[in-house]
């Protein structure tokens, strides 16, 4: 096996290898580190890499295997954190000039976790700087560029996450997302992102942008690498209020049922103003899943477009709060476009916001109702793909809009419900970018958002794409 084809194995797949000794930990984070330092010029996917701490953690990860002691499938896998999650001794920037040498003196509980299955942090990853954008172009530490093609965007606000794993860099990463953060650069980097539901991951020692909003979740190049992931990082945290008692199955159970039978709501909102392209690979791609034996109706998403305003209110509102001391005392430490995006929320009444979180109630009992007569809802992950980072606008179906209120058009819905939801790649443009598939379900469904997503992506033939980075 040469060292490319390693690097693109699953974690699936790796895993049964470093069990049974065919592969040592320290050949496959030597791998990573050998990619990180000869391919991330050009992506600029990190901003620290931690190579000494990996590999002394895969020394120690080949001894324990070696004596006996493999912990489970994430045991000496090298993984990505997005750079605003908590890494005890190693800085945490948020890409922002502000926190460029923070140094915390914990770990996050996702990390505290992962470490505990034997999986090791390998870097602190690029994104849209405070999580606050959806294309990865404004951080203190360089825009982030597609591994499909440099000259386009990520997405944000975990691109660093997603260019790193597309890319071969590691075979997992850390996102987060508040309204599309995780699926948007997932989409359009052609890798999986899953969006749990709110609360099934604990938040604790994640920088947080807006409270009610924010979602910690896996992006991995396999669905089933996916499942193994939120399989470790689920469940209960009491140092994390927000954190659901719901019990954790094994995700990778069921993940190879099928879809037969399964219902399957398609909503017009989800394909309101979208790219040509886009449209037809995702509906090529819900015809798959019926030949596949799933029913497919029309339904209707209530309050769609009062949710997506709802939706803007509560992150704006809830964003300035978290940086009310630093926009006062740093304001000229902002990028230009998060600092306005955040002194907009300056603006945001009281009698908005409470009329917000009102529809949102509103709108959790009408979509039960909706999921009671439907398994999943399925769309696009994006209305584009990728686009140039020089595009102030992007006119779909007549209509102009900011780039960044149109990647994130379809993914914002979930994160006002905190439904889990996932992005899986089901085809490319005719210039060869990737889209993505969003499915999502009722909260705690995560285990049948990733069947369908398991289905979709055997289905589309993805897993033995990548990108030809070197």
């Amino acid at each position: 096996m040469n060292k490319t084809e390693l690097a693109f194995l699953s974690i699936d797949e790796l895993s049964h290898l470093t069990e049974s000794r065919q592969i040592s930990p320290v050949e496959i984070v030597e791998t990573s580190l050998e990619r990180f330092a000869r391919l991330d010029g050009m992506l600029n996917s990190a901003i620290t890499v931690m190579a000494d701490e990996a590999r002394q953690a895969a020394r120690d990860a080949e001894r324990e295997i070696a004596a006996g002691r493999w912990r489970g499938r994430l045991h000496g896998i090298p993984i990505g954190l997005k750079d605003l999650i908590w890494t005890r001794g190693v800085r945490t920037t948020c890409a922002s000039k502000i926190m460029a040498d923070f140094v915390p003196d914990t770990d996050a509980t996702c990390v505290t976790r992962l470490r505990a299955a034997g999986a090791i942090p390998i870097a602190k990853l690029n994104l849209h700087e405070w999580a606050y954008g959806a294309t990865s172009t404004s951080s203190h530490f360089g825009r982030v560029c597609n591994p499909w093609n440099p000259a386009y965007i990520a997405g944000g606000s975990s691109g660093g996450s997603a260019a790193a794993v597309a890319a071969g860099l590691c075979y997992a990463a850390l996102g987060t997302d508040t309204g599309g953060s995780i699926r948007v650069p997932a989409s359009l980097c052609g890798v999986v992102g899953l969006k749990p539901t709110y609360g099934r991951i604990s938040r604790r020692g994640v920088a947080p942008l807006s409270w009610s909003l924010d979602h910690v979740g896996p992006m991995t190049r396999t669905v089933k690498d996916a499942a193994i992931l939120l399989n470790v990082l689920a469940g209960p945290d009491p140092a994390d209020p927000t954190c659901a008692q719901t019990p954790v199955p094994d995700y990778t159970a069921g993940i190879d049922e099928g879809v037969k039978d399964l219902r399957i709501g398609i909503s017009a909102d989800l394909f309101t103003r979208m790219d040509g392209e886009v449209e037809t690979v995702t509906r090529k791609a819900i015809a798959a899943l019926e030949a596949m034996g799933a029913q497919t109706e029309s339904v209707t998403i209530p309050l769609w477009d009062e949710a997506l305003t709802a939706a803007i209110v509560l992150l704006n509102a809830e964003a300035v709060a978290v940086h009310e001391t630093h926009l006062k005392n740093r304001p000229e430490d902002y990028g230009p476009d998060v600092r306005i995006r955040l002194e907009q929320g300056l603006f945001v009444t009281a009698l908005e916001y409470v009329k917000a979180q009102r529809l949102r109630s509103l709108l959790a009992k009408d979509m039960t109702r909706l999921f009671e007569k439907i398994d999943v809802l399925v769309g696009p992950a994006t209305p584009v793909a990728a686009l140039s980072p020089d595009r102030e606008t992007v006119t779909l179906c007549g209509h102009t809009e900011d780039p960044r209120a149109a990647l994130t058009r379809t993914t914002r819905f979930h994160n006002l419900l905190g439904l889990p939801s996932i992005s899986v790649p089901c085809g490319v443009t005719v210039n060869g970018l990737p889209i993505g598939l969003q499915i999502a379900a009722a909260s705690f469904y995560e285990a049948t958002v990733l069947r369908v997503a398991h289905v979709c992506e055997q289905t589309s033939g993805w897993v033995s794409k990548h990108p030809s980075v070197g």
